[in-house]
């Protein structure tokens, strides 16, 4: 499984942005993932930017106020010589062959073509790519409406919708209301093969009304089977249970967890790929020790700082006061 966030494409496009040639005018990009790449290039190169609907009615060009863009003398998108059109990846070519088809239906000037991701066989479909990154792949921007949710398993609260607060955290009212009103965070657009969550069993008719009102669709929900939240807390069966769940369907190819010390319990139990919320990282079997020992580091640095903070803050709060000798 192979994954890119926004913080690859962010430093792809630092690293090989000398490879828009210099007479590129303006950035247009497809809707709607190519506006993500598009938006990146033309903001660190400084060019204007639109969308290919936009450019196909050649609607005037939008500008900022707060600083000076390159080629800001351009009104109309036809009237720039050489344009980039852009995607984020490429897999079939359709959507990026269609597009140029549209564009040279109607522009007389020179239309230099880029995706930010290839693949080995399709590369020579366009001028200019960042990185070949072959299936299966998601990205973090599609990940959650992508085709291999129909063999994955998610998470439900932190993923599905927010996390409940410690006073609506309290098995009884509170949860209830939290359960029936909570607000909706990654509604998936396809259907997702297992649902498998920390929650009580108790709780599943209000969890199935929240997911039917919020159009979730899904295959089986999993749920705890135990008396109580308390009981839980104790068995601590939280990464136990989901990992047991994902690791038993051999179809399940990846688990969307919302929490990252659970994605990498779940990960080193089965031996499969889990995407973590918290974090935007994918984390695969063979590479855990690494993160742990990554998370600890910036535990430690972070509890560091803190503590710098409060002594740095304390001393200022205090009057000096002599040293005393023993």
């Amino acid at each position: 499984m192979k994954y890119r966030g926004l913080n690859d494409l962010s430093q792809l496009s630092s690293r090989f942005a000398s490879r828009v040639p210099n007479d590129v005018e303006l950035i247009v990009g497809i809707p709607r993932s190519g506006m993500l790449v598009a938006s990146i290039i033309a903001l660190k190169l400084n060019l204007p930017l639109t969308d290919l609907y936009s450019f196909l009615r050649n609607d005037d060009l939008k500008k900022g106020n707060t600083r000076a863009y390159k080629h800001d003398q351009l009104v109309k998108p036809h009237e720039a010589r050489t344009i980039l059109l852009v995607d984020d990846s490429l897999s079939t070519g359709n959507s990026m062959r269609a597009a140029c088809d549209q564009v040279k239906a109607i522009y007389g000037g020179t239309v230099v073509t880029m995706a930010a991701f290839v693949e080995r066989h399709n590369r020579h479909q366009v001028d200019l790519y960042f990185e070949e990154v072959e299936q299966p792949r998601v990205f973090e921007w599609n990940i959650m409406h992508h085709p291999l949710l129909a063999h994955a398993c998610l998470d439900i609260d932190g993923v599905l919708c927010v996390d409940p607060t410690a006073e609506e955290n309290d098995d009884g009212p509170g949860y209830l209301d939290f359960l029936c009103n909570t607000r909706p965070l990654f509604i998936p657009s396809v259907k997702v093969a297992h649902l498998v969550t920390s929650r009580l069993e108790k709780y599943r008719p209000e969890t199935e009304r929240w997911l039917h009102k919020h159009g979730v669709q899904y295959g089986q929900l999993h749920m705890l089977d135990l008396p109580s939240a308390e009981e839980r807390r104790r068995l601590n069966m939280h990464h136990k249970f989901k990992a047991e769940v994902f690791g038993k369907d051999p179809a399940a190819r990846l688990f969307i967890e919302s929490e990252v010390n659970q994605a990498l319990e779940i990960t080193r139990l089965t031996g499969k790929p889990v995407y973590c919320i918290e974090t935007n990282e994918m984390y695969l079997p063979g590479q855990l020790p690494n993160l742990k020992a990554d998370i600890v580091r910036k535990s430690h640095s972070l509890k560091r700082k803190v503590l710098n903070r409060v002594k740095s803050r304390i001393s200022r709060w205090l009057p000096d006061s002599p040293v005393s000798k023993v």
